[in-house]
């Protein structure tokens, strides 16, 4: 890959498809609030709540071996919380995810991601066992991708907004950017409490899955390329509804 090269979305149609899809399914369900179907204040709120128990991951109830309690760490990667949950995270997946998956394959990376994303929800449920919280979100795989991309395009400058900075857009090798994201993260897993917030454990487990497995499957990292717009260095979380 060339210096300077940018990002062709026509050679990333599983990442577009992702992002189609969980915006699919963000949209029709209540978490969006545009659904008449769903009612309005505390029927509503009834209705999302019983939304995210029966398609999140409840650590509580994932190990009592019903298949259906199994499937959750999967389909919990497409439904998000809220349109700040969303958004936050189909814009890391746009940015990180089109020269993942086109180093990785079609199939590579879609296998990549749900796999990782799994198992990083998978690492919170066993480190939160008792937790009754149903936990919902992408970020587990999009860590993952970010993950990936450090490892795959470390010398790629990052276009960041940095809000100590007045959102000043700032270039920055991945190298600076993202190894700073995950310190973000551990510092605030840190911190975090059992109640609803964000699992920022889920975007350990997923980062760590992520460089691992690209430092295992590929060779020497590939050379400097440049990404023309990300956000800034913190996605949009797992959400605890």
């Amino acid at each position: 890959m060339r210096a300077g090269r940018s990002v062709r979305g026509s050679s990333a149609p599983m990442t577009y498809s992702l992002i189609a899809l969980c915006c699919a399914v963000f949209l029709v369900g209540p978490a969006s609030g545009l659904g008449p179907a769903y009612g309005t204040g505390d029927e509503l709120l009834a209705a999302q709540r019983a939304y995210f128990r029966r398609w999140g991951v409840i650590p509580a109830e994932l190990f009592e071996g019903s298949a259906g309690s199994a499937l959750t760490p999967a389909t919990a990667l497409f439904v998000h919380g809220s349109w700040v949950h969303l958004l936050g995270n189909m814009l890391f997946l746009y940015v990180f995810g089109a020269m993942t998956e086109e180093r990785m394959g079609r199939v590579q990376f879609i296998l990549f991601y749900v796999g990782c994303g799994y198992l990083a929800l998978l690492g919170y449920a066993v480190a939160n066992a008792d937790s009754e919280q149903s936990l919902v979100g992408a970020s587990g795989a999009i860590s993952a991708v970010l993950g990936a991309f450090l490892y795959l395009f470390p010398r790629a400058r990052v276009t960041s907004l940095l809000p100590f900075l007045f959102f000043l857009p700032v270039r920055f090798p991945a190298w600076v950017v993202l190894p700073f994201w995950a310190a973000l993260q551990w510092l605030a897993a840190g911190r975090a409490s059992d109640g609803p917030g964000v699992a920022y454990l889920a975007h350990l487990v997923g980062f760590g899955l992520g460089f691992g497995y690209a430092s295992v499957r590929y060779g020497r990292p590939t050379s400097p390329t440049r990404v023309k717009a990300a956000p800034a260095p913190a996605p949009e979380g797992e959400n605890q509804p």
